[in-house]
């Protein structure tokens, strides 16, 4: 559970590779997550090339931070194939919070950058990616090995809790 306590937004990173076999415990520890009805709608892009990188960096204000991350990773959602399609944006929420918890156990630093909802986020990652038109991006999770470090903040609050 450490994890949860330790994982802050990193938005800076070492000039240094990740390994393929920490990218892969990544995506296994994402693709664990539960789903509605089990649905599992989800695919991830690995985005090593530095270009690319670029390019989606620049998708939208906020994204700037990743474009010096050695990978970013995309989450994706499927349109078809699925029965619960309302249920997918949570389906890849719940992913999403796994992969950033384990890039924490890895070592390494990430951020999460809000593409879904943003429908004009969504069709420009879409597009630079190629991605199928059963297929949308939802997230981009830059990560690698931090070149900065800080505390979390304690966010828990009593009185946001109702007994009844």
């Amino acid at each position: 559970m450490n994890e949860i306590f330790e994982r802050v937004s990193i938005r800076k990173y070492q000039d240094r590779p990740v390994e393929p076999e920490k990218i892969e415990a990544l995506l296994r520890a994402a693709m664990a997550a539960p789903s509605a009805g089990n649905q599992q709608p989800w695919e991830f892009y690995v985005v090593t090339a530095p270009e690319m990188i670029r390019a989606l960096s620049q998708v939208h204000r906020y994204a700037g931070c990743a474009a010096d991350a050695p990978v970013v990773l995309v989450p994706c959602y499927r349109t078809e194939g699925i029965w619960l399609p309302e249920y997918a944006p949570v389906d890849l929420a719940i992913a999403t919070e796994n992969l950033l918890l384990s890039i924490v156990s890895e070592g390494l630093g990430g951020v999460w950058l809000g593409i879904y909802p943003q429908q004009d986020r969504v069709a420009a990652v879409d597009k630079l990616l190629h991605l199928p038109e059963t297929l949308h991006a939802f997230a981009l999770v830059p990560l690698g090995y931090p070149a900065e470090s800080r505390k979390q903040q304690d966010r828990f609050d009593p009185s946001r809790i109702h007994t009844i």
